[in-house]
């Protein structure tokens, strides 16, 4: 999944629809949502670092505009840089976040990743209110992952959390607009992809 190629395609997503992205995703919970997504993006639920339960869908995607990563916190290559270059995405949100935008960081390994391990990356990292780190069960995590787009389709590669892309999805479900970039990208870069949303 970290291959040049894999990361100049997605790179080159743009701003479009999620369709094609994934393939069959198994949704939980649909019933009447509102919203373009609410029969694409899984329904699971999922834990947060700060010990709450939430639903995927309707809980942090509907309505809303959303910078999305994959991480997991034992993770030596490209998680420590990726977070570093969200911190600063995060201070040049200033008082947007958690209110106009908001940061989910999911994770990768949520069989060691629980949400009480989550809250001390999370502390040590310096996230705030409005950047949340999330686990749940491994099917459904997989589900959530794949659907944002953060796969190979090799299976033997989709598999192996070192080989994860660093990329950030950044997305508006309201208008259905989504793109990726890469998480290394320049913070005035992934700030003005933000913004543009919220313009």
């Amino acid at each position: 999944m970290n291959s040049r190629r894999t990361m100049l395609a997605a790179a080159g997503v743009g701003a479009m629809s999620l369709t094609g992205l994934a393939g069959a995703v198994r949704t939980t919970g649909a019933g009447n949502r509102a919203g373009p997504r609410a029969g694409y993006f899984p329904n699971a639920l999922l834990q947060t670092h700060d010990g709450r339960t939430v639903r995927f869908y309707d809980d942090l995607i509907a309505g809303k505009v959303v910078v999305i990563n994959m991480m997991y916190t034992y993770c030596s290559v490209n998680c420590p840089p990726a977070m570093a270059s969200l911190l600063k995405v995060q201070e040049a949100l200033g008082g947007r976040l958690g209110r106009d935008v908001h940061m989910y960081s999911m994770s990768l390994q949520p069989e060691i990743d629980t949400p009480e391990a989550l809250r001390a990356y999370a502390a040590k990292l310096g996230a705030r209110p409005g950047w949340r780190f999330l686990t749940g069960r491994r099917g459904d995590m997989d589900d959530i992952r794949r659907s944002l787009g953060f796969s190979d389709p090799d299976p033997a590669e989709d598999i192996r959390p070192m080989r994860h892309t660093a990329m950030v999805r950044i997305g508006d479900e309201t208008l259905d607009r989504w793109l990726m970039v890469p998480v290394m990208s320049s913070t005035r870069q992934i700030v003005s992809k933000v913004t543009n949303f919220l313009s």
